[in-house]
Order: structure tokens, then sequence, then C-alpha cells
């Protein structure tokens, strides 16, 4: 029996190279890939994928817009929901980011990084937003995980990162100035601020172990 993954399309975002990476992982594993915007089909698909990217205001405001938003709410309460970025920082309280509030699925807030003037080891200064690889500790063994080695290097870019309010919700960190959850899970929603789909083969193989993930 064919299974299907819903990519969100709400108008937002790395949209194509998310759904070409998820299309890639799930060749021969038994899953049709959708990328709609349609709630019902959001509802109706075994898994889901939040893709997000830009201004977390505007990617609120749109997927609000699209009809969407509630289907997604539907999605995290009940069948596994991986976010990506934007898609991440969108599942917590609160973005710093024009003072916008997040779906509230996991506690926690996002921050801007404040690295003016500072200088990494090597001496040249921070740069924000942040962009290039970065090694991420698995701060919590999860199933999203597997075959992955710990301390592997993921593609970022981004201005703003993620706090959450428990420990137990930060699944990876890394260290951009400071140490920083850049990986989040609670029950069935894992999300990442890097990009898994510019990641190369650990990417790619982040998203087949989504696909077989049984929360």
């Amino acid at each position: 029996m064919t299974r299907t993954v819903a990519v969100v399309d709400y108008g937002m975002g790395n949209l194509r190279s998310v759904s070409q990476a998820v299309i890639h992982a799930a060749e021969g594993q038994g899953f049709d890939v959708a990328i709609t915007c349609d709630p019902d089909v959001v509802r109706a698909a075994d898994r889901v994928v939040l893709p997000g990217q830009g201004a977390m205001r505007d990617c609120m405001r749109e997927l609000a817009d699209s009809g969407v938003k509630e289907a997604v709410l539907e999605a995290a309460a009940t069948k596994p929901l991986l976010g990506v970025c934007v898609g991440m920082q969108m599942l917590l309280d609160h973005s710093e980011e024009q003072d916008t509030p997040g779906l509230g699925l996991i506690p926690g807030r996002v921050q801007r990084f404040r690295l003016e003037g500072r200088l990494q080891e090597d001496g040249s200064r921070f740069k924000v937003p942040q962009m290039g690889w970065n090694r991420v500790h698995q701060a919590r063994a999860h199933p999203v995980w597997d075959g992955i080695p710990d301390q592997s290097w993921f593609y970022f870019v981004h201005s703003f990162y993620a706090t959450t309010a428990l420990q137990e919700h930060s699944a990876g960190e890394t260290d951009y100035g400071a140490r920083f959850t850049c990986a989040v899970a609670r029950d069935n929603i894992f999300a990442t601020q890097f990009h898994p789909e510019k990641s190369a083969a650990l990417g790619l193989a982040l998203y087949r172990n989504f696909l077989h993930w049984k929360p």
C-alpha cells in the first residue's frame, strides 16, 4: 500500500528544494509525495513536511491566509511532522523577528543572533546571517538520527535561532557564537534549523529516516 507525504505549499520559501529532496528520499520507499496547499490533502497524508524560509511574520501570515494552518495543526497532533528552517521556528511560541507569535507546539522562543563586534577563533568576524556548514551535536537519541553520526556537518542559513523552554525538546545543538538548539523534537514532531535538502547524503538520510519514523 502506497503512503503519502505532504509537503505544505503555502507560498513561502524553500519549497522546491525541500520537495525535490523529499521526492529523492522517497524513491523506492513506498511513498507518494504531494506538494500541496489543499487542507484535505494534508489531512489525508500519512506524514507532513512544513518548509519555511524568509521572515517569520510573512510565513505565519501566509500559512493562515492559505487556509492550510488548521490542517497543519491537526497533523502536528496526530501524525509525523517535520519542520525545516523557519518551518522549525514557527513551531515555537514566539519569535523576536517582528514580535511574531508562533504555533505554540513546542515551548520556546526564537531570538536574533547578537554577535556584533565578536570574533571567531580564526580572527574573522561573526557574520549574520550565519551561512555555511556546522557540526551538529545530537543532544538526544532519536529515530530521525538513525545512521547519522554525531557531530555530522549540516548546512545553515539563518539570522535567528531557537531556545526551547525544556531541554528535553532539544534534539540537536550547534555552535555559532554560543551553543544553541538546531533541532527540536516532541512526540510526533521533529524539526531542524539547518537545511537537510542542502546537506548532501546525510540530509537525504535524515529525510528518509523521517519517512520511516514511527512515533
